[in-house]
Formats: structure tokens, sequence, C-alpha cells
């Protein structure tokens, strides 16, 4: 981690925000298996709301109805594809923990035919426990399976870490994006100093928060 004095969230809103998109090939995954006591399962009918709890959980959402809002959104029109693209972790005990979904890009800008890693997520109490890489890798597993040769996963700067886990998974910036948001990489270079970003220039404290203006203090 870089020495910039100060701690952060693994989804901070005082960072400055900025869309990042990374991108990588479905070759040679590695492999990285879930912890004991933990299962893989797929979507059934009546897992929106657990979906939703997760995702608020880590912290993507304010409350209930903007959960329900991006599930209209991005799913209540392909429900019927989700069996095997919506994959969930779940505990000994059942709890749905984690979630990760196979998709595309249904709003049919991106051309190239790529897979689209959607709405990664671990509760809230979950995370730190080893839960992540392996379920980005099944989900890219099945990625491949279902024909996709490469995948994007769309996410920002305020979740830095999680951008972290994609760079040690392989996933590099996608050249347009390193350009339109360069700064938005060079806050992710000084908030992680990995490796795949040496290209990059080490943002300052003062371009990593996003300072109030005057009527929102």
């Amino acid at each position: 981690m870089s020495e910039i004095g100060m701690q952060f969230d693994n989804h901070d809103e005082r960072i400055k925000y900025y869309e990042l998109l990374l991108r990588r090939d479905l070759d040679a995954l590695p492999v990285f298996p879930l912890p004991e006591g933990y299962k893989f399962v797929f979507y059934k009918q009546g897992d929106r709301d657990a979906w939703i709890d997760i995702e608020k959980s880590a912290k993507e959402f304010t409350d209930y109805a903007q959960g329900l809002k991006a599930w209209e959104k991005y799913y209540a029109d392909h429900e019927k594809e989700l069996w095997n693209r919506m994959v969930f972790v779940e505990d000994e005990n059942g709890e749905k923990v984690a979630t990760a979904t196979a998709y595309y890009d249904i709003t049919n800008r991106d051309k190239s035919g790529d897979g689209w890693l959607h709405w990664v997520a671990v509760r809230r109490e979950f995370q730190g426990r080893g839960l992540s890489k392996p379920l980005i890798l099944y989900v890219l597993n099945i990625m491949r399976e279902l024909g996709y040769t490469h995948a994007k996963i769309p996410t920002q700067t305020t979740t830095w870490l999680a951008c972290k886990i994609y760079l040690d998974l392989g996933f590099r910036p996608l050249p347009q994006n390193a350009i339109h948001s360069k700064c938005g990489w060079e806050i992710v270079k000084a908030l992680t100093n990995h490796i795949a970003l040496d290209s990059f220039a080490a943002a300052g404290i003062d371009d990593i928060i996003s300072r109030p203006t005057k009527q929102n203090k």
C-alpha cells in the first residue's frame, strides 16, 4: 500500500469517483478453492431479495428500494437466464453471503461480444474470508463455458479494493478507459501500489479525496 497517511474503507465515498473498466481473456484461469464450509449455488426463483440484501450489506445500495430498482433494470426481464449465470456463495447454514453473475452488456453498446462480470459483492461481515477470488473465478469459468472468450468488469474508484482483486486475477485496464479515466487509475495506483499499474503515476491525497462543496457541508 502507498504511504498517503490515510486509511480508506473498501467502499469509501470520500474518494473521488471515476468509472473504471477492466478486461481479461478467459484462458489459463488461476484456481482458488472456496474455504471449507462454503459452497456455490445458482440462482433460483425467489432469490431476488437475497441478492439485494448482499449488495446492500456491501454498500452497493443504501436501502432496499434502491436495490429493487437495480434488479428491475438489470435482471427483471432476464430472470429465465439467471439459472446458469447468477451465482451465490452459501455458508454452512445455507445463508447466501456473496454473489456474482456471468452476464453481458444489456445496453447493447458493447459490440465486442465479451462477457460482463456483474455485481460482484460479499456480505459485509463475510469480507476478508477468502470468498471473492474463488467466486470471481468460478463465474469466469461459467462465462467460458457459455462461449465467451473475454470478460469485462465495470467498477469505480470508490471500490478500489475490489479493483485490486481484479488486477490480482489478471484483469487489466481497457486501453480506452485508461485514457479517459487516467485520474481514476492514478488513484487506484496510489491506494494499491499494484504492479500492473506501473505505467500510472500515483495520485496525491488532494487528488484522491472528494472535497465537499460549501452547500454540502
